[in-house]
């Protein structure tokens, strides 16, 4: 039996959520909905310009283990922090909660990274992410008994911006077959898809990718379709197992060969933040999916966890998800 359901590889990155309006976005040029990469000396004005903030360890497949194991999964998770203050935060939070984190710190420059997020009114979120030790992952922080023990090895898109983190991904995705196991990733946010857009396709083509999240936007903006349904059949054709496309209020859809599986959003009274939605859905799926339900099980936890992240600020879970009734009904089978 394996040690862990999924092992999660991210970039380790200390979440600062503010609310703020659209005419602050529009003041600072910030794009809406988007991810930002930004260097020191941005990350410094905005931290001086947005309002108060809340602080906590984040970044997408953070999240994502999080999420798995407040749903009573088992999770280890790869990330690179610096011997910082907010790196003790990041190792702090992801530790209390029972996943399994042991990479090595940076010493020095840079320091840990962060992501002012800005949430509007309308509960969508605008990220404006400093990388800094991030850029730092490496094929030294894989270690291969903690890849060889997960059933699912799951990566983020943005770890394609840093370079060194390709590497990694490459070696632990050899590792995992090598193992019999499973690698995921997730496509991250459209804008990661137009920067990667064909070294994203080659990891599906040449099967180092089993299974790929992602959203509809990102669907399209990888096969460059005008709609939905070409770049779904599309994606049917390149992935080696399946994918599932999210469609916010609209649900998912999984995509298994000729198969097409669609399950309904659950309903939210009241969208607080939208931030972590898609990383909680990943989280619900695979949960399901590593406890061996169908897609459609799986698909249904994922949009419940979904839908409970975003009727909170923050994407982490502030009540252990598994003791929620609903989900825990859909975990009960």
């Amino acid at each position: 039996m394996a040690d862990y359901d999924v092992l999660t590889i991210g970039n380790a990155i200390v979440d600062i959520i503010s609310r703020t309006d659209d005419a602050f976005l529009e003041r600072e040029a910030i794009q809406k909905g988007g991810m930002t990469l930004i260097d020191t000396a941005r990350a410094e004005h905005l931290y001086g310009a947005m309002g108060p903030a809340i602080e906590t360890s984040g970044g997408s497949a953070g999240n994502t283990v999080a999420g798995l194991v407040s749903l009573g999964g088992t999770g280890a998770y790869f990330g690179k922090v610096a011997n910082d203050q907010l790196g003790d935060i990041f190792k702090h939070d992801i530790r209390s909660l029972g996943v399994h984190f042991a990479t090595t710190p940076l010493e020095g420059h840079p320091p840990t990274a962060r992501s002012m997020i800005l949430v509007t009114p309308d509960g969508e979120r605008s990220m404006n992410t400093y990388l800094g030790a991030c850029v730092e992952l490496g094929p030294e922080d894989i270690d291969p008994a903690i890849v060889a023990a997960a059933k699912v090895t799951y990566f983020e898109g943005y770890l394609w911006d840093p370079p060194r983190a390709k590497q990694a991904i490459v070696e632990a995705a050899g590792i995992a077959h090598a193992n019999g196991r499973e690698v995921a990733m997730t496509l991250s946010d459209s804008f990661c898809v137009h920067r990667y857009r064909d070294e994203f396709l080659e990891l599906m083509r040449s099967g180092t990718v089993d299974i790929v999240f992602a959203n509809e936007s990102e669907a399209i903006a990888l096969y460059e379709t005008e709609t939905l349904e070409p770049a779904l059949d599309l994606l049917a054709a390149d992935v080696k197992r399946f994918a599932v496309v999210t469609r916010s209020e609209k649900g998912c859809i999984v995509i298994d060969g000729d198969k097409r599986i669609a399950v309904a959003a659950t309903p939210v009274a009241d969208v607080v933040d939208t931030t972590g939605a898609g990383d909680l859905f990943a989280s619900g799926f695979l949960r399901g999916y590593t406890m061996g339900l169908d897609h459609e099980k799986s698909a249904r936890l994922g949009v419940a966890a979904a839908g409970h992240i975003i009727g909170q600020v923050g994407p982490r879970p502030q009540t252990p998800l598994d003791r929620l009734p609903e989900i825990a009904a859909l975990l009960a089978g």
